[in-house]
């Protein structure tokens, strides 16, 4: 055994997610994202003297459904405790938090991680608020429109409703922490409790990351990785920081218990300060919250109407749509594409064909036009009336992807777009034998190919009479007057085959 193999890794996970709300954890603010600075800020989240928290049920709703989508134990009684530190985003120097006794216990979440399944116990769930948003040198310069080196504060986000989901260090590499967030990114969009926009911070993580020799059970010194929001950074500083660790011990040289951050620009972690111990935060009860009770019913009812999570879905999809395995992990990645794809079979399409459309034709346009999953533009009857089309043989694949596409950017109709613009499939035998007889004379080369036995100079002269008919011509008549035509043709004298 030689190098970093000489050394095994253990990773937890730490993920703090935005609940879905209308207001803020404590108070009436509006839980908004994308506001001017500080406009979504009143006294109590401001920690004002003198004001007093208002638990939000909605945010202790919808921590209970994520804890029950996640297999955990919702606690009768919890308890909001604060959490003491002083730091410019926190206005009260103090964070309402959940510390010894948190919303939910245990759970665990099966992923798919290098083509096996893994779990993952779960240590807790707990509520609590978030901080504001530091910005420092050219954020902050760009977000105040002041040139210079400085550091400026948005409270807005301060008094968000989180849950803070907190896994067992049991992950051993980057690539299930990824798988593993990827999953539970799906089960919480799917129980409908955040929208999990990385992009926007609702959902961030930290990492917890030991060393240790290979063989050897006892876990390492555990370093802390704060702030990390992509998946895609997750994995490339858990990366980092392995090897970090693992060049240390090569070395003989300690690993220190620390909080680090990653520097994406260089794909390197870098000492943050000095990994704080629960002490340091000298939790305490809030004196200013009663004990969160959740009634037996109220939980019995949550229970009873909690939304289809993932997995059950890829069931349905491979069980009543007989879609594969790929198409259903694909489209239940993704929950807007799995209502768009799952309205068009409502609508009467059929599913394996709509499965096609939406996953490949509908997510080339997706990625091609920078649009967000949550923003598809066209209604799903728009694809079922194109499939149609497609079916009836008014249009040919190209020409229901051109069709799509306009679509797609005009909100137009897909027979709206075929009548004003005119543009049918061309099905008469005459003129479509007329391009045959045009694209073997311009090709006898080809032509004779096939004749020998060379089956794919026969794709080469089909594409050729689909481009001469800008896409119109039906590929299933195309091929079968080709194979007639080709049947009786003989290569011109002199021909180089």
């Amino acid at each position: 055994m030689s190098g970093m193999s000489r050394y095994a890794a253990t990773i937890g996970l730490e993920i703090h997610v935005e609940l879905k709300t209308r207001t803020k954890l404590f108070c009436g603010c509006p839980n908004r994202f994308g506001e001017a600075a500080n406009r979504l800020v009143c006294p109590v989240c401001l920690g004002l003297p003198g004001t007093l928290p208002v638990l939000n049920r909605r945010a202790v709703e919808l921590g209970i459904v994520a804890s029950l989508a996640l297999g955990c134990q919702v606690a009768p009684e919890s308890v909001f405790a604060r959490k003491n530190y002083f730091y410019p985003d926190l206005p009260k120097g103090y964070q309402l938090s959940q510390y010894e006794q948190p919303l939910a216990s245990g759970g665990q979440l099966t992923f798919a991680a290098g083509g096996e399944a893994r779990t993952v116990r779960l240590r807790r769930v707990h509520l609590e608020e978030d901080a504001g948003k530091s910005l420092h040198g050219d954020d902050a310069a760009r977000a105040s429109g002041i040139p210079g080196h400085h550091s400026l504060v948005d409270f807005n986000r301060c008094g968000v409703p989180l849950i803070e989901i907190v896994t067992e260090p049991e992950l051993s590499t980057p690539d299930e922490a990824r798988a593993f967030l990827e999953a539970l990114k799906q089960v919480l969009e799917h129980a409908g409790v955040s929208d999990v926009k990385l992009q926007e911070g609702s959902l961030r993580c930290d990492a917890n990351v030991s060393v240790r020799p290979a063989g050897r059970d006892e876990p390492g010194i555990p370093v802390e990785i704060k702030n990390l929001n992509s998946f895609r950074f997750v994995h490339r500083a858990a990366a980092h920081e392995i090897e970090r660790q693992s060049a240390l011990l090569a070395g003989g040289k300690p690993i220190e218990r620390e909080t680090r951050q990653y520097l994406e620009s260089m794909g390197t972690t870098e000492t943050l300060r000095r990994k704080e111990q629960a002490d340091d935060y000298r939790y305490f009860p809030d004196p200013d919250l009663l004990r969160l009770r959740v009634d037996p019913d109220w939980l019995r009812r949550l229970r009873d109407q909690l939304p289809e999570l993932p997995a059950a879905r890829r069931e349905r999809y491979r069980r009543d749509f007989g879609l594969a395995d790929e198409d259903a992990e694909q489209l239940v990645a993704g929950l807007p594409l799995a209502r768009f794809f799952e309205q068009a079979v409502v609508l009467g399409a059929d599913p394996r064909t709509a499965a096609n459309w939406t996953l490949v034709e509908l997510g080339r346009l997706m990625n091609a036009h920078d649009r967000p999953a949550d923003a598809i533009p066209l209604p799903p009857g728009h694809l079922v009336e194109l499939l149609t089309l497609l079916q009836s043989g008014t249009l040919s694949r190209p020409l229901a992807r051109t069709v799509l596409e306009d679509s797609f950017l005009s909100g137009r109709s897909p027979r709206a777009i075929v009548a004003a613009s005119g543009v049918t499939q061309l099905t008469g035998e005459a003129e479509v034998a007329a391009m045959v007889d045009q694209v073997i004379a311009a090709n006898p080369g080809p032509a004779a190919d096939y004749r020998a036995g060379k089956g794919r100079a026969l794709d080469f002269l089909v594409g050729q009479v689909m481009r001469a008919s800008h896409g119109r011509a039906n590929p299933a008549v195309v091929n079968r007057i080709l194979r007639e035509r080709l049947a009786d043709f003989t290569a011109p004298a002199g021909t180089d085959t």
